[in-house]
């Protein structure tokens, strides 16, 4: 067991929380010195930043519908810009892998083959004191490599390749803008989270791999604008100037996953253009921001069962399309979305199914021209490399050779929802409530990626989950009950069905299924909408550590 909570002031930085182990080796007093120059030059242009964000969804609930920006013109229009030239380790991104920091899922990643791997503090992650800590731990001795991991069945596992550039190229991915790190105090202010996973891995990390032939690389999510990304990139400017690393060490990868994005792929890139490596099309959650953008908008932007919600409908393919063509236009790599799908290996006939759902996904990125795309298992790097290998041959990407001049930039079919086929039915809001309560336990016991149904959920997938459900309330949609009869999408049948559902979930005693049942009902059904489903759980998860944190108190006080 821990030791009862610390709380440590330096220089006005407080760092307060449980010991986790290698905590005082990554949050040291020169970690946190950085830490805080970052806070205090940064933090409140973010926070202007999350005011702007809100600002813009009253507009559209308003009326405003998104449009590219007459203000960014120019830079649409001259074809002059390029982002930086490829870093090394990210000119050949065919195959990434996704996954939480954990030790066991660091060596897994690092061992399976794929040409990268998306090292996540955010969606797949839930952002524990011990995950955000451990994570950074974990990083720090995969890069030096030093990590191995035994588990509670006494299985080993060890890095198999000797040299860090013979493993995939690690990017990581922080928290988003509108999270924060409770446990660690600026001036009395809670730091960011972004901030904290940015900062941490590039103080620990950049020269160790700048030395081995590699860099400080990133994943950037849900931005929703690209003042957002100038942000970042002032961030990278003053990080590098700190730390003593060239301009332009830093690369970062841009997750195209909010509806406002979709219309600034191209500013985004140039705000970043010295740190820019890519976009990357973040299906899941972009289908969720177009729900919780338009949530106010009635039936027109009413999708369907999210199951329904593929890509290959219209606004879906117009969204990947013009990211593709937004990409290689100025010189940066096109990311493809996440495979979801688990295999099953005690089931040869869905474990086909799944993978031949795979490789249908992974060829329509391919030969759209996107340069790779994410899987979420080791079992599916082969799948999708075998994919990408017959459309790229040679080559490391498909920038120069599918420039996609034939896509046209399109505002009106980013937002063709009415063109989506498909209903709702009751077997789907079923499954939103389902998946919703399932990976809500899962979460709240410190894991964010959720094995559910033979689908890897995460963050965004619970998303997904409960936003439809407010919106087909709060628009009075019709479903198809499993008679075959219509009826009203009402709260009162949500919450009947609920009860229902929760009723079937299997219990042990250690699941968090009736605080899960309780979160997921406040954000489904709420009359307001929570902006975020992981912040209200954010602040479940501190109350818990409290009543944790006493209740170790008062066993050292009652040994002693």
């Amino acid at each position: 067991m821990y030791p009862i909570d610390t709380s440590v002031t330096i220089n006005n930085v407080t760092m307060q929380g449980h010991y986790v182990p290698g905590r005082d080796e990554v949050l040291t007093a020169e970690a946190l010195e950085f830490l805080a120059f970052l806070h205090r030059k940064f933090n409140a242009r973010r926070l202007e930043l999350l005011a702007a964000r809100e600002q813009m969804r009253q507009a559209i609930s308003a009326g405003l519908t998104p449009d590219f920006l007459p203000e960014t013109r120019k830079i649409r229009e001259d074809d002059s810009w390029r982002v930086a030239s490829l870093a090394p380790g990210l000119k050949d991104r065919r195959v990434e892998i996704t996954g939480p920091v954990d030790r066991k899922m660091t060596i897994n990643a690092l061992n399976s083959g794929a040409r990268c791997w998306l090292a996540d503090f955010e969606d797949s992650s839930t952002p524990s004191w011990e995950n955000s800590v451990s994570g950074q731990v974990n990083l720090r001795d995969a890069i030096r490599q030093q990590i191995d991991f035994t588990s509670d069945a006494g299985k080993d596992y060890r890095l198999q390749a000797e040299r860090l550039e013979d493993m995939p190229t690690i990017i990581v991915r922080p928290r988003g803008l509108h999270l924060e790190e409770d446990h660690i105090l600026v001036d009395g202010e809670p730091m960011s989270g972004s901030l904290m996973d940015f900062g941490l891995y590039l103080f620990h990390n950049a020269e160790e791999l700048i030395r081995r032939g590699r860099g400080p690389y990133f994943y950037l999510p849900k931005l929703e604008h690209n003042l957002e990304a100038r942000w970042w990139n002032c961030v990278f400017v003053a990080a590098q100037d700190y730390l003593d690393i060239p301009q332009g060490t830093i690369r970062a990868t841009v997750l195209i996953e909010t509806i406002t994005a979709a219309f600034q792929m191209e500013e985004i890139l140039y705000q970043l253009r010295n740190h820019a490596a890519g976009l990357n099309a973040g299906r899941w959650d972009y289908i969720f921001s177009l729900i919780k953008v338009f949530r106010e908008r009635g039936a027109d932007y009413v999708l369907p069962d999210r199951a329904q919600v593929t890509m290959t409908q219209p606004m879906m393919r117009a969204y990947t399309e013009q990211l593709v063509r937004a990409c290689h236009r100025r010189g940066a790599s096109a990311i493809g979305g996440m495979a979801a799908q688990i295999p099953n290996r005690r089931d040869p006939e869905a474990n086909a199914a799944a993978l031949e759902k795979v490789r249908a996904d992974k060829t329509r990125e391919a030969q759209d021209g996107f340069d790779g795309s994410w899987v979420a298992h080791p079992d599916l790097v082969p799948v999708a490399m075998e994919v990408f290998d017959k459309v790229l041959g040679e080559n490391n990407n498909q920038i120069r050779t599918r420039r996609r001049e034939d896509v046209i930039p399109d505002a009106a079919a980013l937002l063709n929802v009415g063109a989506t086929e498909g209903e709702i039915t009751e077997a789907g809001i079923r499954m939103n409530i389902d998946v919703g309560i399932r990976y809500l336990d899962s979460w709240l016991q410190g894991n964010g990626a959720a094995a559910i149904h033979n689908l890897m959920e995460d963050a965004a997938t619970a998303e997904i989950s409960r936003s439809q459900l407010w919106q087909w309330i709060h628009a009075g949609a019709t479903a198809t009950t499993s008679e075959g009869s219509e009826r009203t999408v009402t709260r009162e049948w949500v919450s009947q069905l609920t009860e229902e559902a929760f009723a079937e979930l299997p219990r042990t005693e250690s699941d968090m299924l009736d605080e899960a049942k309780e979160l997921f009902v406040e954000a489904a059904l709420a009359e307001e909408f929570p902006e975020f489903l992981t912040v209200p759980a954010y602040r479940r998860y501190l109350s818990a550590a409290a009543d944790a944190a006493g209740a170790r108190a008062e066993m050292v006080a009652a040994a002693s």
